[in-house]
């Protein structure tokens, strides 16, 4: 676990001093777009980000190669070659995406070269553990073309989620931790040395994100862009592919021993085919939900629009921050409560706690339908949204908002007072503070 640790101190610690150079050549290089409809900030936010995070993924996989219990993986596999070649590929499209807008059909054809490349070096799904039949292996083009299907479906997921501050870096960051964990348990609780590869991808995602998230939160300085979410969508499924196809399913009950405790270990066994999907489930509804909603107006199913998820959390009336937490919390949720389930399948606290934690989601996600207002002695402990606004605050909004309508804010009450006329009689009635606006008024 200490080498796990160090490879992901030296991955945050590159990505994090990488980005404050990369975020000012992406100004000099001109890499800051205009803004478009269906973006949510409101000045030009630079982009390229994905220089500095694929910084420190070479650096992760360097100090890995150079760490004696982590230097097997490089030795007895040939998976981290062949996710640095893969990376390198998506890496430069989205750079040149990032500069140029390239065409969506173009930047999917680069994906699936990225996604062959890997598939040749030998990163591919060699089986499937299928519930209540056992490992099914699959022949060779079925491997690879299952193999190029997830890796395009994962980076295509991770790049449609990413449209907040803060929000996919920190998603892809919660659901690769659980990822991590599950890895780990496989590896050094199984013994099954196969999942090492997959543990080392996680822990250096995980370091990927979190040293960009402190320049990426709300109000983000720098974008990862395509450059940096194509990126770590591909590891992600890379990591995933590992553990999924590489590791096989009935060594992990041989190790159980028993006939009993073999059948209470297969169902660790398929949480490899459930926890890749579980990790992705948000960004991955959000992605079928797009492609239906496109292609029912008759666009083309790349088209951007803003029907993304967090769009509608922000139409709901939550703020740019709660709107990214409440994301953080479905990924979370799902992610760890998958992964809780897999060790302690027997435990019915578990299934109460997320059910109960679903609930506490729901919560979160209508709270704009009704704001509770603090009562008066707890105001100073409440933010001002809470806050029933006083009397006086109340009137000068509404004097404000008459004002601006063009219109002549009336009194409360009217007041009575005595004009001398000319032949001395007194008028009473009401005394208007602004004679000459209602006359122009009146005349128009």
């Amino acid at each position: 676990m200490r080498e796990y640790l160090l490879t992901l101190c030296v991955t945050v610690a590159v990505t994090y001093l990488l980005t404050g150079p990369v975020r000012k050549f992406a100004i000099a290089a001109g890499a800051m777009p205009e803004i478009r409809a269906r973006d949510v900030h409101r000045e030009p936010t630079p982009r390229l980000g994905g220089i500095a995070m694929f910084g420190g993924l070479c650096a992760g996989l360097l100090v890995a190669d150079h760490l004696q219990n982590l230097n097997g993986v490089f030795e007895l596999s040939n998976e981290p070659r062949a996710l640095l070649s893969g990376a390198a590929l998506i890496w430069l499209v989205g750079v040149l995406d990032d500069k140029f807008e390239i065409d969506a059909l173009i930047k999917l054809g680069a994906q699936m070269i990225a996604a062959g490349v890997m598939v040749m070096q030998g990163l591919t799904i060699l089986w499937i553990p299928v519930p209540w039949i056992g490992t099914v292996a699959l022949t060779q083009w079925q491997g690879n073309l299952l193999t190029v299907a997830l890796v395009v479906i994962t980076i295509n997921a991770v790049n449609f989620v990413d449209g907040l501050d803060g929000l996919a870096a920190g998603m892809v960051c919660i659901a690769t931790t659980a990822f991590f964990l599950y890895a780990y348990r496989i590896w050094f609780g199984y013994g099954i040395e196969a999942a090492a590869p997959a543990t080392l991808f996680a822990a250096i995602l995980m370091g990927m994100c979190l040293g960009f998230l402190p320049h990426n939160m709300h109000p983000a300085r720098i974008f990862m862009g395509d450059s940096g979410s194509m990126l770590i969508g591909l590891v992600l499924a890379a990591a995933a592919i590992s553990v999924t196809g590489q590791v096989d399913p009935d060594a992990m009950a041989l190790f159980a021993g028993g006939e009993r405790n073999a059948t209470h270990a297969m169902l660790p066994v398929f949480i490899p085919l459930i926890l890749p999907l579980t990790i992705i489930a948000i960004p991955m509804a959000d992605l079928v939900l797009a492609i239906v909603r496109r292609t029912w107006k008759g666009q083309s199913p790349f088209a951007a629009d803003r029907g993304h998820l967090h769009h509608r959390l922000l139409e709901l009336g939550h703020s740019h921050s709660r709107a990214v937490l409440i994301m953080y919390f479905w990924s979370g949720l799902i992610a760890f409560g998958t992964v809780a389930y897999s060790v302690h399948s027997a435990s019915m606290w578990i299934v109460l706690a997320i059910a109960a934690l679903s609930a506490v989601g729901l919560i979160l996600l209508l709270l704009p339908r009704f704001t509770p207002r603090a009562p008066r002695w707890a105001q100073g402990l409440v933010p001002p949204r809470y806050r029933h606004a006083s009397r006086a605050a109340e009137a000068a909004a509404e004097a404000a908002a008459l004002d601006a309508s063009g219109t002549e804010p009336q009194p409360a009450r009217p007041i009575t007072v005595g004009v001398s006329g000319v032949n001395g009689a007194t008028a009473v009635g009401p005394r208007s503070r602004f004679p000459d606006r209602r006359k122009a008024e009146s005349t128009r």
